[in-house]
């Protein structure tokens, strides 16, 4: 009992705990003591403030409070308890459960076993094991009468371990309350994650907490447990399988690395070769070099040692000559000499063979600067940077397209390919850009130029080149180019009788005079207009045209079908659509409905948009860059150019490239006049 008691006194007051702190080194103290340490380091001049720290009086140990002061450390509840069984143990006299527990001895009880079954000390070493008589409630082991005593001395900190009569290992885990003797756990504190009894929620401190049912916290549980088992074991597998993979990746490393370095030995044996046979060349050709000059220059030794070996002997003869001072016989022998001696000095220079001098070998200059780079250089081919499309120099007709691209490293380009599609719009671009089973592909093109042919007209088309070498391929930023528009004259044959077309079908004008033609079902046949239609008829892609008007005042230009009547002004059947101009008043019609536009009086050209994938005709007056008005129309058959006039001429401009101003009409003011109805039917004018 004394070496109990002196585990629960407070090493400040020298009492028994009262309300204890459990602190963060693991020791406690009194709440009142703790306070009065707080106190006792403020000085007396100071304002009465506790300190937001103190030192543990066992061991030293800084404790740092939050804002909540002593508040804020966790009280030693289990401590609390073990004080108070041990005053009421020290009021019962000797016979009490403290006392008896160290003091009387052991016996072997006959009903140690529950529900017949008999518990074995969990301790012993021998074959069969003893029966136990106590089980340890803190080590959760049960012992023997001997094994007990060896493991559990009258000492701390084994005094303040609790012992019961033995249970069976699955059974007194948990069985009783810690904080009420003798009562089992029946629920689960939510909040402190813990089993309690009855007692804990009616009247401890867990009253408040929310509790469950020992049940559904064992479904709970479990069934968390089984989960995290579940996906650690699966886990666990995919783990050997990435371990596996990388040993895998390993050994291939170490495979590919001893082929890389056989490789890179192969290909510079090969190169070291390679400089080897032509030193030998070289050399060889040196030493040609070197034999062919020195027999040259032994052949010129050899003729100036004659002319030198001649010259001398006629040098003699005139010194011999001149030493004669008889004149008579002076003049007979010098005349022949001295004629030798003028024809040799007059002749030296052939006399004197040509030496050349050179001893250079200016065949043979070594530069092998460009060869260092290389070798400098040599590496891992890579792949080749990505080519650059030069819209600027791409040009297009109706049917093809020229594209032209420009690489940083042709050097170490082999080839490249150019792919193209349709562009159907950006909002399909990236799935398109995606999915290359739409894309056509010319392979192996050797140049940075290429024409694609069969396209279709007035669409437009996006680009792709891929430059490619051993190491790989790259491609370049996709680049959207357009073929004109269809190109088209005017068709005789459906011209008006009243109508002269010019002989490159391209203008028409009214010649009341021409009544030769003969009357066929496809000509225009109306009696107050004169209508003339292109030789093409357009079921795809995107056309524009220009009309040059000129001084015409009564017009319509637009398209149809080709079941539109040939009677009647164009536009008033639901066959065609129109721009029309009747005097001083501009319009678009439609199935006899008009609309009135604002227009320059003065405008003498028309441009026509027809983007017949995207349902719209468009008339622009391309000299002011305004867009007048867009039709939006549902084609259902192939349309045609049509024109109609009831004065003057009209020229016709076709495969035009759309104008810049064009690509993005809806930036366009359109300058329809607003009414309260947007058509007006039956114009008297344009009758």
């Amino acid at each position: 009992m004394e070496t109990l008691e002196s585990e629960l006194t407070c090493p400040i007051c020298l009492e028994l705990f009262e309300d204890p702190l459990l602190l963060p080194c693991a020791h406690s103290l009194c709440f009142s003591c703790a306070h009065r340490i707080l106190l006792s380091g403020c000085s007396s001049g100071e304002s009465i403030e506790p300190l937001s720290a103190f030192q543990c009086p066992t061991c030293r140990y800084v404790i740092s409070l939050n804002h909540r002061g002593l508040e804020g450390l966790k009280r030693n509840v289990t401590l609390q308890n073990i004080i108070d069984r041990f005053q009421k143990a020290s009021l019962s006299g000797p016979n009490s459960p403290s006392e008896s527990r160290r003091d009387r001895p052991y016996r072997p009880n006959p009903s140690m076993s529950v529900g017949g079954e008999r518990i074995a000390c969990q301790f012993c070493e021998q074959d069969p094991p003893r029966d136990a008589v106590k089980t340890c409630i803190t080590c959760e082991v049960s012992y023997c009468d001997r094994c007990l005593r060896a493991t559990h001395p009258n000492k701390k900190p084994f005094t303040s371990h609790r012992l019961v009569e033995p249970v069976p290992d699955a059974h007194f885990r948990g069985l009783t309350c810690l904080e009420h003797e003798n009562e089992k756990v029946n629920m689960y504190c939510v909040a402190d994650d813990q089993l309690i009894c009855a007692l804990c929620k009616l009247v401890g401190r867990h009253r408040d907490h929310q509790v469950a049912s020992l049940s559904d916290r064992f479904e709970k549980l479990k069934q968390t447990l089984e989960t995290n088992l579940t996906n650690l074991v699966k886990r666990n597998s995919e783990l050997e399988n990435q371990m596996a993979k990388l040993i895998q990746i390993c050994q291939q490393v170490e495979v590919n690395t001893a082929m890389h370095e056989a490789k890179l030995m192969e290909e510079c044996d090969e190169l070291m070769e390679i400089i080897r046979q032509r030193k030998q060349v070289i050399a060889v050709k040196i030493k040609e070099t070197k034999v062919m000059k020195l027999r040259k220059l032994a052949q010129q030794v050899a003729n100036c040692r004659q002319c030198l070996e001649r010259s001398t002997v006629l040098i003699n003869q005139a010194e011999h000559i001149l030493k004669e001072n008889d004149h008579a016989r002076f003049l007979q022998t010098a005349r022949n000499v001295a004629e030798r001696v003028a024809m040799a000095t007059a002749s030296s220079q052939v006399l004197i063979p040509d030496i050349n001098f050179n001893d250079a070998f200016e065949n043979f200059a070594l530069d092998f600067s460009r060869e260092k780079k290389l070798l400098e250089g040599l590496d891992y081919l890579t792949a080749p940077n990505p080519p650059s499309v030069r819209e600027e120099l791409c040009t297009a007709s109706h049917d093809t397209i020229t594209v032209h691209w420009i690489s940083e490293d042709e050097f170490s380009v082999s080839s490249y390919e150019l792919q193209y599609t349709i562009f159907t719009g950006q909002a399909n671009f990236i799935s398109l850009y995606n999915s290359m089973d739409s894309w056509m592909i010319v392979p192996n093109i050797k140049q940075n130029h290429y024409t694609v042919h069969g396209l279709q007209s007035g669409t437009r088309y996006i680009f792709l080149v891929k430059a490619i070498n051993q190491a790989g391929s790259r491609n370049s930023e996709p680049a959207r180019l357009k073929t004109n528009s269809q190109p088209f004259k005017l068709d005789p044959k459906m011209a008006h009788k009243k109508l002269k077309i010019s002989n490159d079908g391209l203008q028409m004008e009214k010649d009341e005079s021409s009544l030769k033609k003969s009357h066929t079902p496809e000509r225009f046949s109306g009696t107050g207009c004169y209508g003339a239609a292109g030789n093409v008829f357009i079921d795809s892609g995107c056309h524009y045209w220009e009309v040059v008007v000129g001084s015409s005042t009564w017009y319509a230009i637009g398209v149809a079908y080709k079941s539109a009547p040939k009677n009647e002004w164009i536009g008033k059947n639901s066959s065609s659509w129109v721009f029309s101009r009747c005097n001083n008043n501009f319009v678009v019609r439609h199935n006899n409905k008009e609309m009135l536009v604002e227009v320059h009086p003065q405008m003498k050209r028309l441009g026509v948009l027809l983007d017949y994938d995207n349902n719209a005709l468009s008339f622009y007056d391309p000299a002011n860059s305004l867009h007048l008005h867009t039709f939006e129309v549902s084609f259902i058959l192939p349309v045609c150019p049509t024109f109609t006039i009831w004065n003057k001429s009209l020229m016709i401009l076709s495969g035009l490239p759309a104008p810049d101003f064009i690509d993005y009409p809806e930036q366009q003011e359109c300058n329809c006049r607003p009414q309260e109805s947007p058509y007006v039917s039956g114009m008297k004018a344009c009758h």
